[in-house]
C-alpha cells in the first residue's frame, strides 16, 4: 500500500481571479517547468499514486498542462483537477482526450466571490456542457462543488444565494427531484453518471495572524497526503498556500528524506495521537472539520 492516498502539486500559484475567500499568494508568482514536473513524479511515485494539481493557483492557466497529463500517463499516475472552471471552454478538448485525468472538481462558489466579466449563466452553463460532455466522452469524475454555507446560521435562506446554480443543474441533468431536499449528511449528493454536487460550509484558510485553536485534534496531513508547492517547498498539506511549514526543498533535498525527516515525523505522530504541534494547524478552520 502506498503512503499517500493523495500529494498535492502546484503546478502554478497565479491565478485569473481573486476569490473574497481564498488569501492572494504573497510568493514570487511562478509556472512549473516539464522537467521539474517529471523530476518531482519520479520522487513521489513510490509514494502514491494520486496526484491533485491543486494547492494555489488555477492549473488551467498552464500552457503545458497538456504535456503534464501526458507524463502522468506516461508514468501512470492518476490526475484530479481542481478549477474554478472560468477557463474551461479553452481546455476541454484537452482534459477529455487525456486518460490520466480522473476527476475534476470545479468550485462553483469562485463566481460569487469575484466581479467578472463573463454571466453567471454563460459562467455555469459552460461547465455543466463540459460535465454533459465528459460523461459521454471518458471517463471523468466531475464534483460540483458549492462550499459557501454559512455554518453559524445554517438555514434555508443560507442555500438561496445558491439557487440559481441549483435550478441550471436541475435542468441540465433532468433531475426527477429537487435538490435541496435531497441532500445527504455528508452534503453530497450524485447527480448522474459520475457526476456529483458537494455542498458544504465555507472554511477559514490558516493564518498566523489567527486566534489560536485547541492543541487537540486531527488531520489527514502527513497522514493521508502531503503538498508541493511551484517552488519545490514540501508542506504537510494543501492549506499551506505560503509555507509556512516548510519541511523541506524537494530541489535539496529528497522527497523520501523531507517525509521522514524529524519535523514531518512530529507532525504526523501529533494527529495520530490526537495532538496539533504546528502553530498554524492549531489557527486551521479547515481543520476543525475533522474534530466534531
Amino acid at each position: 500500500m502506498k503512503k499517500y492516498k493523495k500529494i498535492y502539486l502546484e503546478i502554478t500559484n497565479v491565478c485569473n481571479l481573486k476569490c473574497d475567500f481564498c488569501p492572494e499568494t504573497k510568493r514570487e508568482a511562478k509556472f512549473m517547468s516539464e522537467a521539474t514536473f517529471e523530476q518531482i513524479l519520479d520522487q513521489i511515485k513510490p509514494f502514491t499514486d494520486y496526484i491533485y494539481l491543486h494547492v494555489k493557483g488555477e492549473p488551467l492557466l498552464h500552457l503545458n498542462l497538456g504535456s503534464f497529463l501526458d507524463i502522468s500517463y506516461e508514468k501512470d499516475f492518476k490526475v484530479n483537477i481542481t478549477t474554478n472552471g472560468t477557463l474551461i471552454d479553452k481546455v476541454a478538448n484537452i482534459l477529455i482526450e487525456k486518460p490520466a485525468v480522473r476527476q475534476i472538481n470545479f468550485s462553483l462558489h469562485s463566481f460569487d466571490g469575484n466581479q467578472t466579466i463573463i454571466s453567471k449563466d454563460q459562467y455555469i452553463n459552460s461547465i455543466l456542457n463540459f460535465a454533459s460532455r465528459a460523461i459521454v466522452e471518458s471517463n471523468i469524475i466531475i464534483s460540483l462543488r458549492l462550499w459557501n454555507l454559512d455554518e453559524a446560521l445554517l438555514t434555508e435562506d443560507q442555500r438561496k444565494r445558491n439557487l440559481d446554480i441549483i435550478h441550471k443543474i436541475e435542468e441540465n441533468f433532468k433531475l426527477p427531484y429537487k435538490i435541496q431536499g435531497n441532500l445527504s449528511a455528508t452534503k453530497a449528493l450524485k447527480i448522474g453518471d459520475r457526476v456529483y454536487l458537494n455542498q458544504d460550509y465555507e472554511f477559514k484558510w490558516p493564518d498566523l495572524k489567527e486566534k489560536e485553536d485547541f492543541n487537540q485534534g486531527s488531520c489527514f496531513g502527513l497522514r493521508h497526503q502531503v503538498a508541493i508547492l511551484v517552488n519545490g517547498a514540501v508542506v504537510p498539506c494543501c492549506l499551506d498556500g505560503e509555507g509556512i511549514i516548510n519541511l523541506g526543498n524537494i530541489h535539496e533535498c529528497n522527497f523520501s528524506d523531507i517525509i521522514n525527516g524529524k519535523r514531518a515525523e512530529k507532525i504526523r505522530l501529533g494527529f495520530c495521537n490526537n495532538n496539533v504541534v504546528e502553530e498554524l494547524c492549531r489557527k486551521c478552520g479547515y481543520r476543525k472539520r475533522f474534530n466534531k
